[in-house]
């Protein structure tokens, strides 16, 4: 797997963790960093998982504003967790991360729902990231 694969997987878990615990995500973050430096077996965080987890916490209001205005008839609350981080993740990143290409965010967004999510999220992964992609240049503030 790619470093950047690896990267979103943590981002992933680090988002969906603090989520679930009604927690920071910097709250969670600085957890797995410091179990990575305690326990040679827990993964490591990699730049880029920081980035993507700090990013998200810097725009998280913008982001769930989004993604609540274009997920017609799924309310934030109402979506699986894991779909919620990954739409979060994967809207930060096509977004704000301009050296990503905005394909390639888009499939590994689909391939994380495809690998912890249900038979549907896939493709509501994809449209909703893909409205946003076809959007983008209107979205940021």
């Amino acid at each position: 797997m790619a470093a950047r694969s690896k990267a979103r997987v943590r981002a992933l878990q680090i988002l969906f963790e603090a989520d679930q615990r009604d927690t920071r995500p910097a709250t969670v973050l600085a957890e797995w960093i410091r179990h990575a430096q305690e326990d040679e077996r827990h993964p490591r965080v990699s730049e880029y998982t920081v980035r993507l987890v700090e990013g998200y916490t810097e725009h998280a209001g913008r982001i769930d504003e989004l993604i609540a205005a274009y997920a017609v008839g799924w309310p934030l609350d109402r979506m699986p967790g894991v779909d919620r981080s990954i739409l979060r993740m994967g809207t930060y990143e096509l977004l704000w991360e301009d050296d990503t290409p905005d394909p390639v965010v888009l499939d590994e967004a689909v391939q994380l729902a495809r690998e912890y999510s249900t038979d549907e999220s896939p493709g509501f992964v994809n449209g909703l990231l893909g409205r946003l992609k076809d959007l983008k240049p209107t979205l940021r503030r």
